[in-house]
């Protein structure tokens, strides 16, 4: 009886190991063609203005806290800059934890993985999760958690959003690196909201 469970034990786990590496291998196929697809439709115009997007995440990233901040010191605003630091705590953060997960996963990027994949320039390091994806959506989400205005919402996630498919179009990033640092970003995001300022009593 024993034996007998230990080999349906086996049987299931080996069957179940197939299904993963044959979901993985698919997965890494449609990777792989919306990139190739992505390099195929360039053009230099629109090569230009997404190389353009890709670089404003820095100023995102370090200008929204900042910001939040000078407002806040300037205006004696308490509220803002409890929330600069929010902001820039929850984008910190995720960078930090970006950088470790690179190290532990250590996924090629995809022109090195696949020479059908041909980018606009040669990123360095490892490839999974996209960092300017999980550091703009984080600041998104977290701006967007301490101002819950749509006019904050649509800008901050159609610029996170608009980097973020700037990786993938400059051919540095598979759509699965862009979709990992989305989560990443928005769950790092929405677990330190409790550093969120408290709104004030009406």
């Amino acid at each position: 009886m024993q034996q007998r469970l230990k080999f349906i034990f086996v049987f299931i786990t080996i069957t179940l190991s197939g299904y993963c590496c044959s979901a993985q291998r698919a997965l890494q196929r449609w990777d792989d063609r919306v990139m190739i697809n992505l390099a195929e439709n360039r053009t230099p115009q629109k090569t230009a203005f997404m190389l353009f997007l890709t670089k404003t995440y820095t100023y995102g990233d370090i200008g929204v806290p900042a910001a939040l901040l000078a407002g806040g010191i300037i205006g004696n605003d308490r509220q803002m800059r409890e929330n600069a630091l929010y902001v820039a705590s929850s984008t910190a953060i995720t960078y930090g934890l970006n950088q470790l997960i690179k190290v532990i996963v250590k996924r090629p990027r995809p022109f090195v993985q696949n020479i059908k994949i041909v980018p606009v320039y040669h990123a360095s390091e490892y490839s999974f999760p996209s960092g300017h994806t999980s550091s703009t959506i984080s600041t998104a989400t977290a701006l967007s958690i301490a101002y819950p205005k749509w006019y904050v919402i649509a800008p901050a996630f159609l610029w996170a959003g608009s980097v973020s498919y700037s990786r993938m179009y400059l051919g540095v990033h598979y759509p699965t690196d862009v979709a990992g640092g989305a989560i990443l970003g928005a769950g790092t995001a929405v677990s330190l909201s409790f550093l969120k300022a408290n709104q004030p009593a009406q």
